[in-house]
């Protein structure tokens, strides 16, 4: 009797915490140890495509996420100290809608401008490979959002995160290790709801997130136009880009006068984004298309169910 009572308490025990669990975000069993570490692999083709763009193998790397495109983009600097596109790798499913993450157990995969850095690498992660993305950050904190361990990961479900197939997971995990190895301390993850253009925004003129998604655009738009990712700081509950005035900001207090950098909106130069999606879906870098064809149908199937 006291033996079963012992065993009934326990799976009480871990199916509340695996409640709670799921209520954070992605789950925080995603950094339960595993006697497997996995480190991820950078692929043949994409070496070619680095000596293509005259890129060197542990050159910084930039990431990019779109909601409704269900892409994510691997962006590396070349030696000329310009960051290009280098692979694109379909989303396999992300939680939530169009919109910010606002508090915890919303579901929602945040938008934002984020930073990860080594120490948020999970080579233990039961979805094979993961990464947390930094929620909450300045911004997120100073608007009182809340979440926790909101990752990019392997497994092909998600219940506030950004799922991709395993197979696209082992490459963009090998490109940040060896990016992180290769000095860099920090990568910027720049997560928007859809392509930041002017005929986007306007097709979502009546949606409330319209604000925050123009200030997304102007991080966006900084970043097309030098090619290089932006320095981005936090004051008066806003997102400031490149700002023109030095120094620690405090995120809920007014910004300092003339902060804001430079207007950029309306002299962008084409950028090599731009030439990217000129080219016909056929000839673009889109990472294995042919190798992981599950992840088109499941992209689909699958939404919604979790």
């Amino acid at each position: 009797m006291r033996l079963s009572q012992i065993a009934s308490a326990f799976a009480k025990a871990c199916f509340f915490a695996l409640i709670v669990a799921g209520l954070g975000g992605c789950s925080s069993i995603l950094y339960a140890p595993k006697t497997a570490v996995r480190t991820g692999t950078v692929r043949t083709s994409t070496l070619k495509q680095m000596e293509t763009f005259n890129m060197d193998r542990a050159a910084p790397i930039l990431i990019r996420i779109y909601k409704k495109e269900s892409t994510l983009e691997v962006w590396k600097q070349d030696r000329n100290g310009k960051f290009a596109l280098l692979n694109s790798y379909p989303i396999c499913k992300f939680s939530g809608n169009l919109g910010p993450k606002i508090m915890e157990g919303d579901y929602q995969a945040p938008e934002g401008f984020y930073d990860i850095t080594p120490d948020q690498m999970n080579p233990y992660s039961s979805e094979y490979l993961a990464f947390n993305i930094g929620f909450p950050n300045a911004f997120d904190r100073s608007l009182g959002r809340t979440g926790s361990f909101l990752m990019v990961h392997g497994g092909c479900r998600s219940v506030g995160c950004y799922a991709m197939t395993d197979y696209a997971m082992e490459e963009i995990y090998g490109l940040i290790d060896e990016a992180f190895k290769g000095g860099q301390e920090k990568i910027q993850l720049q997560a928007f709801p859809f392509r930041m253009t002017a005929q986007n925004l306007a097709s979502h003129a009546g949606d409330p997130n319209v604000p925050f998604w123009k200030m997304l655009k102007a991080g966006n738009d900084a970043f097309l136009a030098t090619e290089r990712p932006p320095r981005v700081a936090v004051c008066g509950r806003r997102y400031i880009f490149n700002p023109a005035v030095a120094g620690d900001f405090d995120p809920s207090a007014p910004c300092p006068i003339d902060i804001d950098s430079t207007p950029i909106a309306g002299t962008l130069q084409p950028s090599r984004e731009t030439f990217a999606s000129a080219v016909p879906p056929d000839k673009r870098t889109i990472a294995y298309p042919t190798a992981d064809p599950i992840a088109q149908k499941i992209n689909e199937s699958l939404r919604g169910i979790y």
